[in-house]
């Protein structure tokens, strides 16, 4: 029970200081928060974006990794983040829903009512296309994409945006009358599948540095089926007035990547393993736009020597504030669910039927796979990051706890019960002093499996910014960078091993002092 004191002592700390936190988050002191899609590219253009910003002396916050169009979409629209990299057919397609606006007037002009305006372009196209190895599609003599329509047996791995898009696969499909069915894969794992020719065709953007590498063929689209992607900053249409001096600064984006310098910073980061903030300073600091010269194949063997490079990510200078965002959320979450799980055990014990009842809604709840419940929950409550993580992590924690709460409750035998009252122990009394101490090493082993939940669950919370060791695991996926992921797996099951042991220190303490009592 002293840690349950503990913990609500920690959430009530929690809630007081978060408005005086959000009132002095005045305009005048804001920073600049910059937000970024899943994947190399917009990871880059985020960190040159911040980097841009801060040498007008703007304070900025970098969201990196939101997720798809309609996550960060949100995100911007409602205010918690300022600007993104978008492009433009993205912007037609998918936020205004009008492939006929193609310009910049018009975009804004659709834009206005939702508050937020397109501008600054960056200089290069970044459009979508399909992509097959080379030596396969000379073979089947392809080249364009009306000649898959006379190869059904190929098979099609593609992204799971891409498969929902307006202008992805659905309409793709009608207009080259193909008629397969693609699996649903990770850009970043697409690669590598492509590579070992698990698939024979995948999406890709045309500024993606593993074309040339792994030998892939652009297809033609000869039926002009994609739009173009012209790269922009997508903004919110009053941060022009709210801070003035950093989107100032911004306007010197505008025409200076072209896309064989996109080309080379997103090869910098995919096949030599270079840290987005660092490619963006590399670029920043260049006289000229093609500042870094394409990774030679020394670069590539030496960034890809396993070992070396798994311990570089793993002493990475962010692993103490991962592990502390990681633990945050798992403390506030199970300990959530704690104050909730333990005393509706204790009231629904006696009543079988609404236990039964609310086992079976905590049951449905954990059924629920956490990238559903989570975007639900984004839709739900507006906002992205930790609140609805925590939300989601809450939900996952209180079944364990609730079951085992009613689980040992129900180990304390009649006979006990009996004799407290007959000794003239009111229910409170019965409850504090006998049933509780005999159930805790249950109720312990409850939040000892929550924790091991939630420490397991809190890395799918990266996917929605709340961050995390899930962020090197969520930016290892966008990369194809096994390295990262285990950079971030090794370090969440380290605290798994840790929650395990402490909790089975104080089951043993707990057994010790009911020896001692019985005694």
């Amino acid at each position: 029970m002293k840690l349950a004191h503990r913990l609500l002592v920690v959430l009530a700390a929690w809630c007081l200081l978060m408005p005086s936190v959000l009132l002095a988050q005045s305009p005048q002191n804001e920073p600049l928060r910059v937000g970024s899609k899943r994947f190399t590219e917009s990871y880059i253009l985020a960190e040159i974006v911040a980097q841009t910003a801060r040498q007008a002396g703007a304070r900025t916050e970098l969201r990196q990794g939101l997720g798809n169009t309609a996550i960060v979409h949100g995100a911007l629209r409602s205010g918690q983040i300022d600007v993104y990299a978008e492009y433009t057919g993205t912007i037609a397609q998918e936020i205004v829903k009008d492939a006929s606006k193609n310009t910049l007037t018009d975009l804004n002009r659709a834009l206005a009512s939702q508050g937020l305006a397109v501008g600054v372009p960056l200089g290069f196209n970044n459009g979508y296309a399909l992509a097959m190895r080379r030596d396969v599609a000379q073979r089947l003599g392809i080249t364009r994409l009306s000649d898959l329509a006379q190869h059904p047996e190929l098979r099609y791995g593609l992204s799971n945006e891409f498969m929902g898009r307006a202008d992805g696969w659905a309409g793709l499909a009608q207009r080259y009358d193909l008629k397969a069915r693609p699996q649903g894969l990770d850009h970043g794992l697409a690669y590598e599948a492509i590579r070992q020719q698990h698939i024979d065709v995948m999406d890709i953007y045309t500024t993606d540095a593993k074309i040339d590498y792994l030998g892939l063929l652009v297809l033609q689209d000869d039926k002009d089926y994609f739009p173009h992607y012209d790269a922009v900053l997508l903004y919110r249409s009053d941060l022009p007035q709210r801070q003035p001096a950093a989107w100032a600064v911004l306007q010197s984006l505008q025409s200076r990547i072209d896309e064989s310098a996109m080309i080379r910073m997103n090869a910098q980061a995919e096949l030599q393993g270079m840290d987005f903030a660092q490619i963006a300073q590399r670029f920043l600091q260049s006289d000229t736009k093609a500042d870094a010269a394409a990774p030679s194949s020394n670069e590539i063997a030496k960034s890809h020597s396993f070992g070396a490079l798994l311990w570089r990510r793993l002493a990475a200078d962010d692993l103490g504030r991962l592990v502390g965002q990681h633990l945050l959320l798992v403390l506030l979450s199970v300990g959530a669910a704690a104050l909730i799980a333990i005393p509706a055990g204790i009231l629904l014990f006696p009543h079988a039927r609404l236990r039964a009842l609310a086992l079976g809604i905590a049951g449905v709840m954990q059924t629920i796979p956490s990238l559903a419940l989570l975007a639900v929950l984004i839709a739900a409550m507006g906002v992205i990051g930790r609140a609805p993580a925590l939300v989601a992590l809450t939900a996952y924690s209180i079944l364990p706890i609730l079951s085992n709460t009613c689980a040992g409750l129900a180990e304390v035998s009649p006979g006990l019960r009996n004799a407290g009252l007959a000794l003239g122990m009111t229910k409170p009394q019965l409850m504090r002093w006998v049933e509780l101490p005999i159930a805790m090493p249950t109720i312990t082993a409850g939040l000892r499996t929550a924790c091991a939940i939630a420490i397991g669950t809190a890395t799918i919370a990266a996917f929605i910014g709340a961050g995390g060791l899930g962020e090197r695991i969520v930016t290892g996926l966008a990369l194809n960078d096994s390295a990262l992921m285990l950079a971030g797996a090794l370090p969440a099951a380290g605290l798994a091993l840790i929650s395990e042991l402490s909790f089975e220190l104080w089951e043993r303490t707990l057994r010790h002092r009911q020896l001692r009592r019985s005694a």
